[in-house]
């Protein structure tokens, strides 16, 4: 074990772990989410070194994980998720928003609602715009092919041998199809890609599965890593705080099986623990804003006063309809016989409304045509219920759920003691701004439009909420304060840039701290125009280059 000499805790020399047993390691990533996962697994595959991956979830043993449709019961379970609560939103009539966070091996990645949305290609090259100049369109895009095995071949946008399976919706149900068909003749045009040229129209989603299961970060990138035992993997370890000595990033104090350990890392620390849990590291370790370090009792160890700022998430707003006919999920899973028929078919053929998750089919609109592209998301789910995720309606329903893709709202993140086991302060900021109010607005209406156009008009018994009385703006914002929710897109915490509130430098390195890189969807200066699991992935893939370019 290293000498604990010249190492500082919250400003106190780490006399408390002399006695520990320290761990040796050439890197350490804390956080088995979609980066961690992917970065990791990379790192070890490509160079010589020891790396370990800790994770503070179990591994992702539970079924639930890896049937698609498993996302409701995952969405609330404490034993994969952290079932974070937001703080109390102005705007949402001081509402506390839940905030799902994966707490497994794969973190959202096996939780999610396995959307394989890549953005558009202006979101990257604004990236590049606002001081990242080696994150634009054409900077990413080779990532994006490195990571994905697409079912439709190599082609100009997608290619195939990499670890995550990307699969399409091989039978829509009668009501995606008559969604797609309602928003073209509403005025969008057919996309078959959202993920090729133009991300604009409507369509099938791509999703992240191989016949018929979830494709996470833990099964596309761990499994066969961890059998070659170049990478330790380390479930149920929380970490409490990175340790720097000399200004430089050296260990990670974790915890496990009720003992405090020390892991040292020989060449870097990695940090990606997502936008709610990245930020919240660097603060319990010192590094922060100095204000409110020091209103937590922790010492500076260096001052980022952009630590925690900046957060970002699409806000979603539901739009649900009590069905005519009985083809919806609702109907497939409102008695036991239609139950065991549904899961019969998913054992014996891996397909059915096991297979698909919840949204099959969606639409990438322009609220205003004069825009350059589109500004809202349309996801189209066969079921209704009054939570995402939560207890199905005893009716048929279907649901249209919608959101401004680049939100002006900023809000952050910040750790409300000195626990790592508390969480942070979550103040997503939902709807501070007119152009994000107005431009839910517009979603809403056009959304509204889409359902209202045969063929789906057709099948829609009535509105259920909001119902035929909620019509004006005033009562349509009364309903979005009501019951709007996140969408599980939280970003930008420790965002990338060279202006002084920025937290990375474009190589994802923290600004002051050698050896220590934050990596996941936090460092995004600006969120991504749909689904953000796979940029988060990309961004992995494209740091891992760097790092072992710097080391091999």
């Amino acid at each position: 074990m290293p000498p604990l000499h010249g190492f500082r805790d919250r400003g106190r020399p780490l006399r408390q772990f002399s006695d520990m047993r320290g761990e040796k390691f050439d890197f350490i990533v804390v956080g088995a989410g979609s980066a961690g996962c992917a970065l990791a697994a990379r790192i070890a595959d490509r160079a010589k070194f020891h790396v370990l991956l800790l994770e503070a979830g179990p591994r992702d043993t539970s079924p639930w994980i890896h049937i698609p449709i498993g996302y409701g019961k995952t969405m609330f379970s404490p034993k994969v998720n952290w079932c974070s609560t937001s703080a109390p939103i102005a705007f949402l009539n001081n509402r506390l928003i839940y905030c799902p966070r994966g707490k497994v091996l794969g973190g959202g990645s096996s939780i999610n609602g396995l959307l394989y949305v890549r953005g558009q290609k202006e979101d990257f090259d604004h990236w590049a715009a606002l001081g990242n100049p080696s994150w634009g369109w054409e900077d990413v895009l080779p990532y994006f092919l490195r990571l994905e095995d697409h079912y439709d071949g190599r082609t100009l946008y997608h290619d195939v041998g990499g670890p995550m399976r990307v699969s399409p919706i091989e039978s829509p149900s009668i009501l995606a199809r008559a969604f797609v068909q309602s928003a073209i003749q509403a005025g969008l045009p057919r996309n078959v890609d959202f993920n090729g040229e133009t991300q604009e129209g409507a369509g099938y989603f791509d999703l992240t599965t191989k016949r018929g299961r979830r494709v996470s970060t833990a099964t596309a990138y761990l499994g066969w890593h961890r059998r070659r035992g170049k990478l330790s993997v380390k479930t149920a370890a929380v970490a409490k705080r990175i340790l720097v000595r000399d200004g430089v990033a050296a260990a990670v104090v974790y915890d496990q099986g009720g003992r405090e350990h020390v892991a040292y890392a020989a060449k870097e620390v990695f940090v990606s623990a997502g936008a709610i849990g990245s930020p919240a590291l660097l603060q319990l370790s010192g590094i922060g804003d100095p204000e409110l370090l020091a209103a937590r009792g922790i010492a500076t160890v260096l001052p980022l006063p952009g630590v925690g700022r900046n957060l970002q998430d699409h806000l979603r707003v539901r739009l649900t309809y009590r069905c005519s006919e009985a083809v919806t999920t609702n109907d497939d899973l409102s008695a036991w016989y239609r139950k065991a028929k549904v899961g019969l078919r998913y054992a014996f053929f891996r397909d059915g409304p096991m297979a698909v998750g919840i949204n099959q089919a969606g639409a990438f609109a322009r609220t205003d045509p004069g825009l350059d592209r589109p500004d809202v998301q349309f996801m189209f789910g066969t079921f209704s219920a009054d939570l995402q995720g939560g207890k199905i309606h005893p009716f048929s329903g279907f649901t249209l759920a919608l959101g401004v893709l680049r939100p002006e709202s900023r809000g952050y993140v910040r750790i409300k003691s000195d626990d790592p086991y508390e969480d942070p302060e979550i103040q997503p900021n939902y709807l501070a701004t007119e152009y994000d109010r107005v431009t839910l607005l517009k979603a809403i209406r056009l959304g509204q439009s889409i359902v209202s156009t045969p063929p789906l008009s057709s099948f829609i018994e009535a509105p259920h909420a909001p119902d035929s009385e909620c019509r004006t703006d005033d009562q349509l914002l009364k309903f979005v304060r009501a019951y709007a929710n996140g969408l599980m897109h939280p970003c930008g915490t420790c965002r990338m840039g060279a202006d002084p509130m920025s937290v990375v430098d474009g190589s994802l390195r923290v600004h002051g701290v050698p050896n220590l890189r934050v990596v996941d969807a936090s460092v995004m200066p600006a969120i991504t125009s749909g689904n953000i699991n796979v940029p988060t992935i990309m961004i992995a893939e494209k740091i891992s280059d760097q790092v072992v370019a710097r080391h091999v």
